[in-house]
């Protein structure tokens, strides 16, 4: 009998993620790939790695400190993996560098350049003179380090120079000293619209004017990263939203886990600052390629170079949401599933709005994780709250990242008359739900909108996610009792349709697995998620696997069990699909099930499952279970985008040669039956729309 606890049936969580973002920065070596979606897909690389060492490298140095010993079914100690993450990126740093060199030479090709300083002609040189003097001098900021000049702090994040300078009018002694960048400033300075030069390399070249009287005898550029997760003491707090800002000061002042510099910096250099910021120096990167990767987004977004990106594609509207229907109506009329970005996000904006104006609408609830900065959905939410409409939203504060915004947002709601909630003590909210009761004549309806996805329309673009309007009636009650659990006291809520983390989620999709063990070889079992990390979960699908159940995980990032293991997983298939679009729809499929199909808010992961309140919806509709088994049919399917996870943790292509991308099918499938639409109102048009993928 196989151990199913043995640690080496587990992968290593945060080694599986240096894996995920490893597979973004291979869509960045993709030659296949348009020039600007690889220089996209290597600044995304950056900013994932940034956010990997401020809160997870950062949370295990903080193990480490308290003398944790092992975290998670796979035992790695801390002190291990901060070993192994340390000489993953350092390897990977090298790729990282040819990668970036690679994709600027085809950039050239293009005549789209990232110059230095000293690679400009005479005439550019006394343009960006003139715009140094005129932008850069007077926000720049230089900072002499001294006895009487200490050390100063650092922000999050913080971008500057380390400059070695020689008094050349009094002592002829070395200096050391910093030049911090404004975060407002941008990394590139653009000329001709098509050379971006590194602002570093330009502020570089002033130091003898930023520091009068004295000679400059090397600079490098730096940056650091510090520990950015807010340990919230909710309890202790009578105003949540006062010690949400306290903690939003902290994240700044963190401890500094990551130290980036350029590779030909002068070793005094290195020795000035590491002796002041107290980093190790495995946690040291060198690179001579601009730092900041993130900040390559402002070349991806050049509109001149636009050909160099994915054929843009828009959004659909399909029946019944189509010719400006009633939202209402068509809600009242059938449940309705979206596939964005394939399917516009516009109908889910469009049922608030519609909401915010209906003089019939008596009430609107809605739980906000993350928006958006300029939100058409919280301006409605405003405007329907100032028209004496009752307004509840759950704002999530500590949504990561995003808890300045969504103070911001609290604050207008509350000053709309809005009645908003910041949580719950001990729990995040990460559930994404409205609810709308409407008068009709005499009755009260209900119509609600479940979500995989945030309601967010910039990032329902680029995210692929599930938006589900129903007005049944076992849905929409259920609606009710979790806005009535959300507002009120109960903590141990139950749901009956619905199903809610942390108490009924985890539960239920163990039983939906051991209901397809029971079943043996006549189980299916098909999952498209995330993240997969609980221990829990993964040992129910290990016994599934042992009972001959067929099963296929589609796991965006993490995961952490491990197939293809005779007598453990050998009936299970892992694939990873990075693409075009970030894949964001949770969806699993138990063949013996009833209903069969589940969309859900939550990955399976212990936070999700056990320290989030999420929402899992199951769906009854057949047309609907057809489009979202279609929706993961066409991903199993893929050979173009997908990679396969081995037993030894490494990730392989399905083909080399691969033609079939989920993703673009999936735009030209919908094009085709939209085009196919336009002019026809017949009833077999629109259902062929609902249909779309039996028909298929």
């Amino acid at each position: 009998m196989v151990n199913l606890k043995n640690q080496e049936n587990y992968f290593n969580r945060e080694l599986s993620w240096l894996k995920f973002n490893t597979r973004v920065l291979e869509e960045a070596k993709n030659t296949k790939n348009p020039v600007l979606e690889r220089l996209k897909f290597i600044a995304i690389y950056g900013t994932n790695l940034d956010e990997f060492y401020m809160i997870r490298v950062a949370g295990l140095k903080k193990l480490y400190s308290v003398g944790i010993t092992e975290a998670g079914a796979d035992k790695t100690t801390p002190l291990e993996l901060l070993e192994s993450i340390r000489k993953y990126l350092q390897e990977e740093r090298v790729i990282v560098e040819e990668t970036f060199k690679d994709i600027h030479k085809e950039m050239q090709k293009e005549k789209l350049y990232i110059k230095y300083y000293n690679e400009l002609n005479q005439s550019q040189k006394r343009r960006i003179q003139e715009h140094f003097y005129s932008h850069l001098y007077p926000v720049i900021i230089p900072i002499a380090v001294d006895a009487t000049h200490p050390f100063p702090h650092l922000n999050n994040l913080s971008f500057g120079l380390i400059v070695k300078l020689r008094d050349t009018e009094h002592t002829h002694e070395i200096k050391y000293g910093l030049v911090r960048i404004p975060r407002m400033l941008p990394r590139f300075i653009e000329l001709d619209k098509n050379i971006y030069i590194p602002i570093g390399t330009i502020v570089g070249e002033f130091i003898h004017e930023i520091f009068p009287g004295f000679e400059m005898l090397s600079f490098t550029p730096f940056r650091v990263t510090r520990n950015a997760d807010m340990a919230i003491e909710e309890e202790e707090a009578d105003d949540f939203m006062e010690i949400m800002e306290e903690g939003l000061k902290s994240r700044k002042k963190g401890e500094i886990v990551r130290l980036e510099i350029g590779k030909e910096a002068d070793s005094d250099l290195v020795d000035f600052i590491g002796g002041h910021i107290n980093v190790k120096k495995e946690d040291t990167y060198a690179y001579d390629i601009p730092l900041n990767l993130g900040a390559l987004w402002q070349i991806v977004g050049n509109k001149n170079f636009a050909y160099l990106t994915f054929p843009p594609y828009s959004p659909k509207i399909l029946p019944p949401l189509d010719n400006n229907a009633n939202i209402f109506s068509a809600i009242e009329s059938q449940d309705i599933c979206l596939y964005h970005p394939y399917e516009s996000f516009d109908p889910v904006v469009n049922f608030i709005q519609s909401a915010a104006k209906d003089p019939d609408v008596l009430s609107i609830r809605m739980t906000l994780y993350r928006v958006g900065k300029n939100s058409p959905i919280v301006k409605s939410l405003i405007e329907a709250a100032e028209d004496g409409k009752q307004v509840t939203a759950l704002v999530e504060l500590k949504a990561r990242f995003d808890e300045e915004n969504n103070l911001r947002w609290a604050r207008e709601l509350e000053a709309a008359g809005a009645h908003v909630i910041y949580g719950i003590p001990g729990l995040k909210v990460h559930a994404k739900i409205a609810l709308v009761i409407k008068r009709v004549g005499d009755d009260l309806r209900e119509y609600a909108h479940l979500a995989t996805g945030n309601y967010n329309p910039g990032t329902s673009r680029i995210y692929t996610d599930i938006s589900y309007f129903t007005s049944r009636k076992n849905i929409t009650v259920d609606s009710t009792r979790f806005f009535h659990h959300l507002t009120g006291f109960s903590r141990r809520a139950k749901l009956h349709e619905l199903v809610m983390a942390p108490m009924q989620i985890k539960p239920k999709i163990i039983s939906l697995v051991d209901g397809e063990t029971k079943k043996g070889k006549d189980g299916r079992i098909i999952a498209k998620i995330n993240s997969l990390v609980d221990s829990d979960v993964i040992r129910a699908l290990y016994k599934a696997s042992q009972a001959g159940v067929k099963i296929d995980l589609i796991v965006r990032g993490i995961c952490c069990l491990r197939p293809k293991v005779e007598g453990l997983s050998e009936n299970i298939r892992v694939i990873s699909i990075v693409g075009k679009y970030l894949e964001h729809a949770r969806i699993f499929y138990f063949a013996n099930a009833h209903p069969q199909t589940y969309f859900s808010s939550a990955d399976w992961m212990p936070r999700n499952l056990e320290r989030r309140v999420e929402l899992m919806t199951p769906v009854y509709d057949d047309i609907i279970n057809d489009k979202l088994y279609g929706i993961l049919q066409l991903q199993l399917d893929d050979n173009s985008n997908a990679k396969e996870l081995q037993s030894d943790g490494s990730y392989i292509k399905i083909s080399e040669k691969g033609t079939t991308s989920s993703q673009k099918m999936m735009e030209d499938y919908i094009s085709t039956v939209y085009n196919s639409l336009k002019g026809d109102e017949s009833n077999k048009a629109k259902k062929l729309a609902s249909r779309m993928f039996k028909e298929s």
